[in-house]
């Protein structure tokens, strides 16, 4: 045997025990499960599973890079989940949105996904415990905040569970093998407006025609000869188009931030973030006041933007992200100072940050 030979026989070996390691995990997860069941608890830990991928990262000598190692066991928790149940998850579809990425990275290819035809259906398919947990949109890096999400905030008795941060990288789809021969391109509005500069250079006249989501583009796309899709490499392979352009946004700096939104608030992991929508009293200073109750707290406040009220002109509400736990004693202070200066103040929940 030569040597390669033999090294192939050690990895077969070694993949042996991998399984067999992994079968014992299974069997004691289940016996975990089994408890939880048995307690009334739920299937999902946010807490617990970010301590996984805290000390994993920890450990992790190489030569695999941490982004690969995290990617591997979420693949095993998602798996050994569904050795139980797997979990219902709702996100805005059509499949292969970007918001389908964001929650199969997130959970792991094996749960169970829901496409929901607007976000204010994914809402309430959580709210009716339809679906376990729900994934929205709530900023881009380019475009700003999803108004919409924001609004269903207000009224809804969902928290923020989780969050997780994707970066957006469009490519050019098409059946076509050169571009000259695409005559249409098909693509989400904002996806258009970040890719404008490419089509402008390399598709000065090609009319580009907007699409509910990349997915839709990219399934129109599929189907019809000398068209072309702006859309992501997800999209291309659930739909068999190939990609002839890579990465033709116009910021290469590009990030879409979701949400993943349930029924039950998670524990503090020692790594977290609190968002909460609050409207002040309308009184000279009164952001001032609220501002330095934060900085009284030594917290950093990491976002803060107005949304317009719909129902009444020029008065507005905030959204604000701020840095650690509602279970922290300086949290609580500086929140129930803010509660007292607004006329509505709700805190939007504390989960673990993203890993991004």
């Amino acid at each position: 045997m030569n040597k390669i030979g033999r090294l192939r026989k050690k990895i077969d070996a070694i993949d042996r025990k991998m399984l067999a390691l992994l079968s014992e995990r299974g069997k004691v997860a289940q016996g975990i499960g089994k408890m939880k069941r048995e307690k009334g608890a739920g299937v999902l830990v946010p807490s617990r599973e970010q301590s996984i991928y805290d000390r994993l990262s920890r450990f992790n000598k190489g030569p695999y890079r941490r982004e690969a190692v995290l990617s591997i066991f979420r693949e095993i928790i998602s798996a050994t989940r569904a050795l139980e149940a797997p979990l219902r998850i709702s996100y805005l579809g059509p499949e292969a949105t970007f918001t389908h990425m964001a929650a199969v990275r997130h959970f792991g290819s094996s749960a169970e996904f829901v496409p929901e035809a607007g976000i204010e259906n994914i809402f309430a398919a959580v709210t009716r415990g339809e679906s376990d947990f729900g994934v929205v949109p709530i900023e881009n890096s380019t475009e700003g905040v999803v108004s919409h999400t924001l609004d269903l905030f207000v009224d809804s008795d969902l928290s923020i569970s989780s969050e997780e941060v994707l970066k957006i990288a469009h490519h050019l789809l098409s059946r076509e093998e050169g571009i000259g021969r695409i005559d249409r391109v098909y693509s989400h509005p904002h996806a258009i407006a970040q890719c404008r500069n490419w089509l402008m250079t390399h598709l000065p006249n090609v009319p580009v025609k907007e699409m509910e989501s990349t997915a839709a583009a990219a399934k129109r796309a599929a189907g019809e000869r000398h068209s072309a899709a702006i859309a992501s490499e997800f999209a291309s392979s659930r739909y068999g188009l190939p990609v002839r352009a890579r990465e033709i946004q116009d910021q290469p700096q590009n990030f879409t931030r979701f949400l993943i939104i349930g029924r039950q608030p998670p524990r503090r992991t020692g790594r977290d973030k609190t968002s909460i929508l609050f409207m002040t009293r309308d009184e000279v200073g009164i952001l001032h006041q609220i501002l330095g109750s934060f900085a009284r707290q030594k917290i950093n406040l990491t976002k803060i933007e107005s949304r317009p009220l719909k129902k009444r002109a020029w008065e507005y509400m905030f959204f604000a992200d701020l840095d650690g736990h509602l279970s922290e004693r300086r949290i609580a202070r500086a929140l129930s100072e803010v509660q007292k200066k607004c006329t509505f103040f709700k805190i939007l929940g504390s989960y673990p940050k993203s890993r991004i």
